[in-house]
C-alpha cells in the first residue's frame, strides 16, 4: 500500500441546514497533509459539504496527492439487508439505490418515508425505526420495542460488536441514531464516487489501492483525546484530531488497520487499534 499524503475526515449530519455560525451537531471536515494541519471547515448543509468535497477532491488530484477521506457512518448493513433491497449482495448498489430514491435538500428530506418503504419489504415490523415527524409513516414504528417482530436482520454489524457505544444503523433518529446520517451520507458519496469515476474507491468493498479512498471511522476511537481538547464544539475536535491521528501512524501500524473481518458489511477503520491511534496523537 502506498502511503497517502492527505488524510481527511468529514463529521457528516442528517439534519437541516445549520445557519452560518459554526456549532455542534453539523458537518465538519479536518484534513492533515503530513505535519501540515489545516483549520476545521464548517459545512452548514448536504450541498454545501459535497461541492466542498468535490473541489478538494478535484484539487488533490490536480496536486498529484492520494487522499485517504473518512465519513462518520456505517458504509453498510449487516449481511442479508442489501440482497432484499437491490437483488444482490452489494453495499455499493445500496449507495446508488439511496441515490435514486433518497429525495434530499438543505431543509428536508424523505428519510423517514424511505425508511417506511423500506421497512414494508420485509416480513413483521422493521428493522428500521423511530419517526421523528409528527404524522404517523406507515410500517415505521416509533419506537425499538414496536419494531422487534420477526424482520429477519441482526441489530449490528460484526465491527459494531467490536466498538463499545456504537449505534445501530436501524435507529432513524434520536440521540446518537447514524439512521439518517447512512441514507445521506451513502447517497452523497454515491454521487461523488459517479462524479470522480475510476479515482474513487470505498474500502473495504474495494482494495484500499486507490488514488481517493473513501473509508468509514467512528472518532469515538480517539474519545479520550477529544475530552481532554476541551472543545466546546466536539465535532470540530474530532475531525481535527482523527485526521492528526491518521497522519501521524507509522506506516506499518498504518496498514494494520486494513484488516477486516466482515467485509461485505463494511467496517471502521481502526477498530481494535484504538491505542495505537491514541499514542499517535502523543507524539510531539
Amino acid at each position: 500500500m502506498k502511503p497517502f499524503d492527505t488524510i481527511c475526515v468529514v463529521d457528516w449530519s442528517a439534519g437541516n441546514d445549520t445557519g452560518p455560525t459554526p456549532r455542534k451537531d453539523a458537518i465538519w471536515a479536518g484534513v492533515c497533509r503530513g505535519e501540515s494541519e489545516e483549520e476545521p471547515v464548517y459545512l452548514r448543509n448536504r450541498d454545501i459539504a459535497v461541492e466542498w468535497l468535490s473541489a478538494f477532491i478535484a484539487s488533490e488530484r490536480a496536486a498529484g496527492r492520494r487522499v485517504l477521506i473518512g465519513f462518520d457512518f456505517p458504509f453498510g448493513y449487516p449481511e442479508g439487508f442489501s440482497s432484499v433491497i437491490v437483488g444482490v449482495g452489494s453495499a455499493l448498489k445500496l449507495w446508488d439505490f439511496y441515490a435514486a430514491h433518497l429525495r434530499d435538500t438543505p431543509r428536508s428530506n424523505n428519510r423517514f418515508h424511505l425508511a417506511g418503504e423500506i421497512n414494508a419489504r420485509f416480513p413483521g415490523v422493521g428493522p428500521f425505526w423511530f419517526n421523528g415527524l409528527k404524522e404517523d409513516i406507515p410500517h415505521l414504528p416509533r419506537t425499538r420495542k414496536e419494531r422487534d417482530r420477526g424482520h429477519g436482520q441482526t441489530d449490528r454489524r460484526v465491527c459494531e460488536s467490536k466498538a463499545r457505544g456504537t449505534f445501530t444503523c436501524w435507529q432513524m433518529g434520536g440521540a446518537g441514531a447514524v439512521g439518517g446520517q447512512v441514507m445521506t451520507g451513502m447517497a452523497a458519496l454515491a454521487g461523488l464516487r459517479d462524479r470522480f469515476k475510476g479515482d474513487v474507491w470505498v474500502w473495504p468493498f474495494e482494495a484500499p489501492y486507490g488514488p481517493v479512498l473513501f473509508v468509514e471511522v467512528w472518532p469515538s476511537l480517539i474519545a479520550p483525546a477529544v475530552k481532554a481538547a476541551g472543545d466546546p464544539i466536539k465535532d470540530r475536535a474530532q475531525v481535527r484530531l482523527l485526521a492528526r491521528a491518521l497522519a501521524r501512524l507509522p506506516m506499518n501500524e498504518f496498514r494494520g488497520l486494513f484488516a477486516v473481518d466482515a467485509p461485505n458489511e463494511g467496517w471502521i477503520l481502526g477498530v481494535g487499534h484504538e491505542d495505537k491511534l491514541g499514542a499517535a496523537l502523543c507524539q510531539s
